[in-house]
């Protein structure tokens, strides 16, 4: 018998006693205990419940667009986590963020998901640094925790999938995910099989490389846009030092 094989038998008989042990005590569980259980269930059910219609309440669970700027702050004061896409009018990759974030907006209601015509809020788009679109903003806490900026981070092309854009908004648990954080979706059978850093390896980063061609944004674009200067909005201090703006 090989090392690696002894190894394996040692784990697995380990593992088949910590569930008989568990077996074992719920066999043993009284009557009171298993209303105790029963009851504490109960009670956890009522408690998600009750968040639930909370997050229902705020609007949670779709996916629209603000009519303006200033009702961003007022979402994510509502709302501890937030998505944001900032895209313009005519783009063709700000139209497949919309198809994506259509789908995880009905699948993860304990998060908002709205989105911001960018040439329509001046002031957020400077402030936040939108330079590219489409570019998703993640706030938690009222505090802007991470931003995908164009395709770069999801594999720098049009095609990629729900659960790819799924997986990287969850690095900052803006959203519950139950997945492998380690390595993308459409990896993780190959890495099971070895070759994980070989895959890895430039795929995510964590940088925020400008992907502009016909999508960037200038801040003189904005400002030579005279509608757009009728809706400039001013932060307070208060909603400034909650973004994380200097």
């Amino acid at each position: 018998m090989s090392g690696l094989e002894e190894k394996l038998i040692n784990v697995t008989k380990a593992i088949e006693k910590q569930v008989d042990a568990v077996i074992d005590r719920l066999d043993n569980l009284d009557t009171n205990e298993l209303d105790q259980i029963r009851l504490n269930r109960i009670k956890e059910l009522q408690k998600q419940e009750e968040q639930r219609k909370v997050w229902l309440s705020n609007d949670h669970g779709k996916y629209e667009e603000l009519a303006e700027e200033k009702m961003f702050f007022d979402i994510i004061k509502k709302s501890e986590n937030v998505v944001i896409h900032f895209y313009r009018n005519g783009s063709p990759r700000c139209a497949i963020v919309d198809k994506h974030l259509k789908i995880l907006a009905d699948k993860h209601i304990e998060t908002r998901f709205i989105k911001l015509d960018a040439e329509k809020c001046p002031f957020l788009a400077e402030n936040l640094k939108i330079k590219t679109i489409p570019s998703i903003v993640l706030v938690q806490k009222s505090i802007m925790v991470d931003k995908i900026v164009g395709f770069t981070q999801l594999g720098n092309r049009d095609d990629f999938t729900t659960e790819l854009l799924e997986w990287r908004i969850a690095h900052n648990k803006i959203i519950n995910y139950e997945g492998d954080l380690s390595t993308p979706p459409h990896l993780q059978d190959k890495v099971s099989k070895g070759n994980a850093k070989t895959i890895r390896s430039g795929f995510y980063n964590g940088d925020d490389d400008l992907d502009v061609e016909d999508y960037s944004l200038t801040k003189l674009q904005l400002q030579s846009n005279s509608s757009v200067q009728n809706t400039h909005t001013e932060l307070t201090p208060e909603e400034a030092a909650e973004l994380g703006i200097e």
